[in-house]
């Protein structure tokens, strides 16, 4: 007989995020394992399925309900104008899982300035429908076409202006474009079907999983630092520490001394220690941190 088990089927972006993505769950505490041939990581949870979908399609079938929930880009999620249910900004400082924009350019030299003036023009872009819905709000027609990669080389003999999307602008620079407007910013989303949601144990498994997302990017930008502190320099310990910095404290076997914890943004602590030092804080630690659930 086989064994009915309840799983909740997640979908991985394929791709530019994928290898983030495997590491984020990594982080978290999952062991999610990508093999390059097969659409159907494996997880060392027997309640979570996997599936490997191109981010492009992820909000659709997440609308349908083929998946309960999945990551993918909010671009992505307003091209497809799927219904779902954006549970979280996974937005983290690790390749690809930054802020990157869409934006509308043309080639520089070109008569080509803003969007009004693309009026009766071509343009080429793989977000069609955030792109009309872009010119729509200007009050410009054109016309609007689907592009299948490199989009930037296409202007301007393929195309007056491009939508394309970019995170530092050097492909951009590259093919000597401007950037006209900024059509939208995205980062990455946690998503969720409606039915899903309704489901009781689906949502607290997918609670439960968000908590270790959220608590893994929470913890990607900062340390744990631990000390030894004289009593008599606390005082002067502690206006060291960032403002919105709580320590924790704890008495040692000599009563003369204190121990303090504290989490920091890791980017201040080699202008912290120094000072911390300076201040009589001794035996400093510096130690990485996986998760902070908040």
């Amino acid at each position: 007989m086989t064994e009915n088990i309840t799983r909740l089927r997640v979908g991985i972006p394929k791709g530019s995020l994928q290898e983030t993505t495997q590491n984020l769950f990594n982080r978290a505490g999952y062991n999610l394992r990508i093999s390059g041939r097969s659409y159907y990581p494996t997880v060392d949870d027997t309640e979570i399925e996997c599936i490997l979908i191109r981010p492009q399609e992820m909000a659709r079938y997440v609308g349908q309900g083929v998946l309960d929930c999945a990551i993918t880009g909010l671009d992505w999620i307003l091209e497809t104008g799927a219904d779902v249910v954006e549970l979280a900004n996974l937005k983290a400082p690790w390749p690809n899982y930054g802020t990157v924009r869409w934006v509308m350019a043309s080639k520089e030299g070109s008569p080509f300035g803003t969007v009004k003036d693309l009026q009766g023009k071509r343009i080429a872009t793989e977000v069609v429908g955030m792109t009309k819905r872009f010119l729509a709000e200007h009050g410009v027609e054109a016309s609007v076409e689907f592009s299948w990669g490199a989009t930037e080389v296409k202007p301007p003999i393929l195309a007056d202006a491009i939508v394309d999307v970019t995170e530092t602008g050097s492909s951009l620079r590259a093919n000597n474009l401007k950037i006209m407007h900024v059509v939208l910013e995205s980062t990455p989303r946690f998503i969720a079907n409606r039915d899903a949601l309704a489901d009781t144990w689906k949502t607290a498994k997918i609670e439960r999983l968000l908590m270790m997302l959220k608590g893994a990017i929470a913890a990607a930008t900062r340390v744990l630092l631990s000390m030894n502190v004289p009593r008599d320099c606390t005082d002067a310990v502690l206006q060291l520490l960032p403002a919105r910095a709580t320590p924790t404290v704890s008495t040692l076997s000599d009563p003369d001394w204190l121990e303090l914890s504290i989490v920091v943004e890791e980017k201040f602590v080699r202008e912290l220690v120094p000072s911390l030092y300076q201040a009589g804080a001794r035996g400093i630690i510096e130690l990485p941190i996986n998760k902070i659930v908040e």
